[in-house]
């Protein structure tokens, strides 16, 4: 229901709706006591979004109030189940005790105000995160370059760890780099939001998109924003940035500094990456390999799940960003293999650091948290376990004669650490420490004097309420006398009710003054006591406050060393990513792939990873197969291969294979192979699979068709290509011609290493006409009437596709095999249509790339002209019956078409 500050609800209610109105885009979590509630419109969304009931509260322009809510203590779930359906929330306090709200008169309101606005960008809870994934919060900006052309700028901060970095992209490579981050929210400007050709694209993320208006986007303002956020008077010790890298970055600080409402995430300076410095893969490339995600959304069955053997939170961040993001500079993939290697061969050294690393927590999520004020003193321990077990690694590494030039980055920015720090917090934390500060208890005895010292009043003053309940019973002549505690009133003295007829009468009453009368009780109270409780409460109030201060303090002495702690914890990254790669070579039996600038492309004995490592938990051994797409000869670009197979054979599995070696091996890692010569792709595409996008009105052949399209107007000749059979979502002749005339582009324009798999087996004989597209097909036998798969990818073509055989396998009814095979059978016999690869020359869209012409082609007529050509015995005619002979087939040929004509 819309509200309005103009109208007079109760005191209460228009708190509520001035500080709703001032966050529209949220649902407010409005604090009332023990509870957050929810009203009007944020009420009905959070009752359907968490399952919980929807009651109401009041009336408001004379309908009722609809109104939920959830338990402070419980919060943190609720939040986590918003958040993951896309919500924002605003955080509301209350910012005073109601004790001192009624001073001001019986109607007054609670001052409340909004601490946190949370969003899916800005969480920094673990139980709000994923440990091994990033939460990244990404800007959007543009500029234009000229009449007719944008290129986009791209900034992502990860609030959780402090990282930033911002780089500018053309604009067909805007959506591979934000498939590549996989944000959890995207700041968009308004332009670009509304803009055409995109509008559709930011209604289908899956990620938050956040609307930005265009006012502060400026390069004079967004320069200044980030000068005064790193307290810098020049970015220039940051680097170079365009325009709109400064509009998108300084988008990100805005955010931030509108979301956190005071605090400030210790983020690092803007880190700017090149264009190009990564291998490129598109959003559909990127869901039809599964990289870090199946097409179902699960992690379980991606490549990164069957990579992943980190051990720390922070490592597995890492893997998960090399995967998404290869390198295309052969020294830099050199220098993270040679690491990789160094640990593949030193098991004890490999083994050694993955023991420590176990002992290795999140360091830099912790210490955002502390830095942000929600961390609580086991933050403190995280990053006092944190910094011990980088200070033992440093130390272990020191000792490795020869360290690789990645593995000595991480000693180093290990060993730069204090380990003052680490036995600071050591000797200020207890051995057993609370989840909040305010829970007391999380400092060691000994650590504080005055602490020591209020502690002991706290535990001194249990005795002496022990000691007075022993006096004043003596006194009283009653045994069943307590002294007891609680909130409302205070310490009391309890007595049985007949007992306590004495204490309203001399001498008693002059020691003990009567308060309540309950149920065979009653109650009293004495000087000593009220004494007593100001004692002790100050006490309490004194032991709490000093180690609030404590807390603190240890927390600014970590601020002033954040950058070194981030570093070292992004060092244990790189280490612990470092020897699980190497762990899993060396278990698996991986190569090093060698990877340089040429256009080699030399793949011997690879396997698909995920694959394999299902067969193996199911006692199936996965065939290996060889793949060769270099140049051939002198040729200066690479080789397209033809497979061709029937479905089920493992056609589509040889194609993801290979393109996931390329991914392993650039992003540094060893490759599933007996070995692997790869020049650097820059960009990688694939087409592979059926999927439908029925909501923009697209079937399965239309998606087919914008995917191809990208790939043949971007790909390059160092792009690797991997399309699964294009056109067979339409009629026979219409997907073969586009298949051709596809191969023919791939051929002559993109000049790009490519497989490309088909059913179209007529298209195998360009490989006589195309100098650099070659056949290999997937090896099949059958066996008493059903197909066998052999799995083996070998040169050569099918002859067949074995449908019929697959589709017994797949439990058609016996009925429709048998009838399929009598229907096969007869459309084999009455085919003629002119055979493809005679058809090559006769088109003119071809002849241009055609090779020189073959010997002619014999081309089958009417079966009339076979019956009497079957009746001649050339072995017998004499050369005029033959030349008769010759005459007669002539004008048999002739009749027969003057039949057609008529």
């Amino acid at each position: 229901m819309p509200v309005s500050v103009a109208d007079k609800p109760s005191p209460m209610m228009q708190q509520y709706i001035e500080i709703k109105v001032a966050h529209p885009d949220t649902l407010l979590f409005y604090r009332m006591g023990d509870f957050y509630e929810l009203f009007f419109g944020d009420a009905e969304i959070a009752s359907r979004s968490l399952g919980i009931v929807l009651t109401k509260r009041g009336k408001h322009l004379g309908e009722d109030i609809p109104m939920c809510g959830v338990p402070v203590d419980k919060a943190e779930d609720y939040l986590e189940r918003l958040i993951a359906a896309g919500h924002r929330v605003a955080v509301c306090e209350q910012m005073e005790n109601p004790a001192e709200a009624r001073k001001r008169g019986s109607k007054s309101v609670v001052h409340r105000a909004v601490v946190r606005l949370v969003t899916p960008g800005t969480i920094t809870e673990d139980r709000l995160l994923e440990p091994s994934r990033s939460n990244w919060l990404a800007a959007v900006a543009r500029r234009r370059i000229s009449e007719t052309q944008w290129c986009y700028a791209v900034a992502a901060a990860d609030i959780s760890t402090g990282r930033f970095t911002v780089s500018e992209v053309s604009a067909n490579a805007l959506m591979a780099e934000i498939a590549r981050l996989e944000p959890r929210e995207i700041i968009v400007p308004d332009a670009v939001l509304d803009d055409e050709g995109l509008r559709a694209y930011w209604q289908e993320q899956r990620a938050s998109v956040t609307p930005m208006a265009h006012e502060g986007l400026d390069s004079a303002s967004s320069e200044r924003r980030l000068k005064d956020y790193f307290g810098v008077s020049d970015l220039a010790g940051f680097g170079q940035f365009s325009p709109s890298e400064l509009a998108a970055s300084a988008a990100i600080i805005a955010y931030v500094e509108r979301t956190q409402l005071g605090s400030r995430p210790p983020l690092s300076p803007p880190a700017r990456e090149v264009e190009g410095a990564g291998l490129a893969i598109d959003a559909a490339t990127r869901a039809n390999l599964e990289l870090t995600r199946t097409l179902s959304g699960e992690r379980a069955g991606s490549l990164l799940a069957a990579i992943d053997r980190t051990l720390t939170p922070g490592g597995g961040r890492l893997l998960a960003e090399r995967l998404a993001g290869p390198l295309t500079d052969a020294a830099a993939i050199s220098h993270r293999q040679d690491a990789v290697q160094a640990l593949s061969d030193d098991m004890v050294l490999r083994e050694r650091l993955r023991g420590l690393l176990r002992s290795a927590p999140d360091m830099a999520r912790a210490l955002s948290r502390l830095l942000l004020g929600r961390g609580g003193p086991r933050d403190l321990a995280v990053v006092r376990d944190g910094l011990t077990a980088s200070l033992v690694i440093a130390n272990y590494l020191e000792h490795v004669a020869i360290l690789p030039i990645e593995l000595e980055g991480a000693r180093s920015s290990l060993a730069a650490l204090d380990p003052e720090w680490g036995k600071a917090l050591s000797a200020a934390l207890a051995d057993e420490l609370p989840l909040l500060k305010r829970d007391g208890g999380f400092v060691r005895e000994g650590y504080d004097a005055n602490l020591d010292e209020a502690r002991m009043l706290q535990a001194d003053s249990r005795k002496v309420i022990a000691a007075l309940q022993a006096r004043y019973a003596d006194e009283s002549g009653c045994r069943q006398l307590k002294v007891k505690h609680n909130n409302l009133i205070g310490y009391f003295v309890e007595v049985p009710q007949a007992a306590g007829e004495a204490f309203v009468r001399a001498p008693l009453n002059e020691t003990f003054v009567h308060r309540q009368t309950m149920a065979g009780t009653m109650r009293f109270s004495t000087v000593e006591l009220g004494e007593l409780e100001a004692r002790i409460a100050s006490a309490g109030d004194r032991a709490s406050s000093i180690e609030l201060a404590v807390f603190d303090q240890l927390v600014e002495n970590m601020s002033h060393h954040a950058e070194a702690i981030k570093e070292a914890a992004s060092a244990l990254a790189v280490i612990d990513v470092t020897a699980a790669l190497a762990d899993l070579a060396a278990d698996l039996g991986w190569a090093r792939p060698h990877v340089d600038a040429s256009l080699s492309f030399n793949i011997e004995g690879g396997r698909h990873p995920v694959v394999e490592a299902a067969c193996k938990r199911n006692g199936v051994a996965f065939v290996a197969n060889d793949c060769d797409l270099s140049p051939p000869g002198s040729a200066k670009a690479g080789r397209i291969t033809l497979i061709t197979g029937p479905n089920m054979a493992g056609k589509s599995t040889f194609l993801r294979q290979n393109a996931l070696i390329v991914v392993l091996a650039q992003m540094g890692a060893f490759v599933p192979a007996k070995s692997a010569q790869i020049g650097v792709v820059d960009r990688l595409f694939s087409r592979v699979g059926a999927a439908d996008d029925l909501a923009r009105g697209r079937s399965t052949f239309m998606v087919e068709m914008i995917e191809t399209a990208a790939i043949l107007n971007q790909a390059g000749e160092r792009s690797l290509v991997i399309l699964d059979e294009i056109g067979r979502g339409t009629a026979t002749f219409d997907g073969l011609s586009i298949a051709w005339a596809a191969i023919e582009h791939l051929h002559e324009s993109n000049r790009c290493r490519s497989l490309f798999a088909t059913h179209y087996h007529e298209l195998t004989a360009l490989s006589d006409r195309l100098k650099r597209v070659s056949n290999a097909t997937v090896r099949v036998t059958e066996w008493q009437g059903d197909v066998v798969f052999l799995h083996e990818v070998v040169p050569g073509a099918a002859d067949r596709s074995y449908g019929i055989q697959v589709a017994k396998l797949a439990g058609l009814p016996p009925k429709v095999i048998t009838r399929a095979r009598a229907i096969l059978n007869e459309l084999e016999k009455s085919e003629r249509e002119k055979p493809v690869s005679a058809l090559i020359d006769d088109l003119p869209l071809f002849s241009a790339f055609a090779a020189p012409a073959a010997a002619p082609i014999t081309v089958a007529g009417p079966d009339v002209l076979r019956e009497a050509l079957d009746g001649i015995l050339p072995d017998e005619l004499s050369p005029r019956e033959a030349l008769e002979a010759l005459y007669r087939l002539k004008g048999l040929r002739r009749t027969e078409a003057d039949e057609k004509i008529g």
